[in-house]
């Protein structure tokens, strides 16, 4: 059992749930890794697998046929995931998202209509707010759906949608005309169903392709592009037009665990990779982990990682527990993603040369990290988070 990242007060299923997964990682994940995202080829194989286990339902109410587990045992395994392979935990990444908001915001026709076939995998989620034109900027959505007769007509495009061409479910943020002053009071989260694949999947909605990336990939990331797409109003979330934004920023807060985590399973995976490689790798006459320069990285990397991990489950704890966690969340984003990457980066430069080369498992780390820096939102945004909330906590009284 490997001393750093664990987490104290876990229940026996919690452990046997985690047990299980990163004995799926280091037998399925792990030695196919390499491959299959230098082929950047969909680990469809390993998502069968995920299914298998239950994971798809890991956070679904056990009345919807789901395993009702916490936000700290999905982040743990999401941890254990993206110590394997970072691509396969952002198959299921979304997934979680959306299940999250149908549960806490869904109608109970829309929770009995999702849940279940989600719990099995059958319904896949991806989730949709960010548009060619802005980012985090998420009040200046262009995207509009037009209310009509029998429902809505949907027009414009959105960008960046994990798992766009593999879900078949997406959470879609857009624009509607509810007379509100505040912008973000004029936004409404449709559910939209569609068949998996890429082109026109159904009359008026295009998914152009997979977008290349430097990294992440095996999962798709796309567009998606709404032309006269006609939906009913019984797609709303929770029925409530006008709610979209704040239904959002609950799964958001879910996402900025999910990503610490996987930044924290990278930082994991990038310190096993260096402390191994040190310990083999030897220069003038000894193994290079004897060099003091060496041993102080690694103790650098470590207290990295233990700190990282124990803000991500601080995080989670505090949403599970149903207390606010905006900053919380932000923290834990921030450090996990910013340590991550500074992790990620030590343990290269440890391999010396050998970083370099594609036969090296660090290479590919390289090139996931820096999207942990961005998804869910940039370190500048996780400061403006932390900073206005702390500044709503400590108001000055003067």
């Amino acid at each position: 059992m490997a001393r750093l990242a664990q987490t104290a007060g876990l229940t026996d299923v919690q452990s046997e749930i985690l047990a299980t997964v990163r004995q799926f990682v280091d037998k399925e994940v792990i030695p196919r890794a390499q491959e299959l995202e230098h082929s950047d080829t969909y680990p469809a194989d390993i998502v069968e697998g995920m299914k298998e286990m239950g994971l798809f339902g890991l956070t679904i109410p056990e009345e919807y046929g789901g395993l009702g587990e916490s936000l700290l045992t999905y982040a743990l395994v999401v941890e254990e995931i993206a110590r394997g392979w970072m691509s396969v935990s952002g198959v299921i990444n979304t997934h979680f998202i959306v299940a999250h908001m149908i549960k806490q915001h869904g109608t109970p026709e829309q929770k009995q209509h999702f849940l279940p076939r989600m719990a099995t995998g059958e319904v896949r989620g991806s989730f949709s707010m960010s548009e060619p034109d802005l980012g985090s900027d998420v009040a200046a959505i262009k995207t509009r759906a037009r209310k009509t007769d029998d429902g809505y007509v949907i027009d414009g495009s959105k960008m960046w949608l994990t798992n766009g061409g593999s879900s078949n479910l997406i959470a879609l943020l857009v624009k509607t005309d509810e007379g509100a002053e505040k912008a973000h009071q004029n936004l409404t989260t449709f559910l939209i169903e569609k068949p998996e694949g890429f082109g026109e999947v159904a009359p008026g909605l295009t998914i152009p392709g997979k977008i290349d990336k430097m990294g992440y990939k095996g999962v798709d990331t796309t567009e998606a592009v709404f032309d006269g797409y006609k939906v009913g109003a019984d797609k709303v979330l929770g029925e409530a037009p006008g709610k979209g934004f704040a239904y959002m920023m609950d799964g958001v807060e879910v996402g900025r665990v999910n990503v610490a985590a996987r930044a924290c399973g990278i930082a994991i995976r990038a310190f096993e990779l260096a402390v191994e490689y040190a310990q083999q790798r030897k220069t003038f006459g000894k193994a290079i982990a004897e060099h003091q320069a060496i041993a102080f990285k690694l103790a650098e990397m470590a207290t990295k990682v233990e700190a990282a991990h124990l803000m991500m489950v601080n995080a989670a704890r505090l949403k599970d527990s149903g207390a606010r966690n905006d900053v919380e969340a932000g923290m834990a984003k921030l450090i996990a993603s910013e340590y991550c990457a500074e992790v990620t980066q030590d343990s290269f430069r440890i391999h010396g040369g050998y970083g370099y080369s594609k036969e090296y498992e660090i290479e590919r780390l390289m090139r996931e990290a820096p999207f942990l820096l961005i998804g869910e939102g940039t370190s500048e945004i996780q400061k403006t988070i932390i900073s206005r909330g702390l500044l709503r906590e400590y108001k000055s009284r003067s």
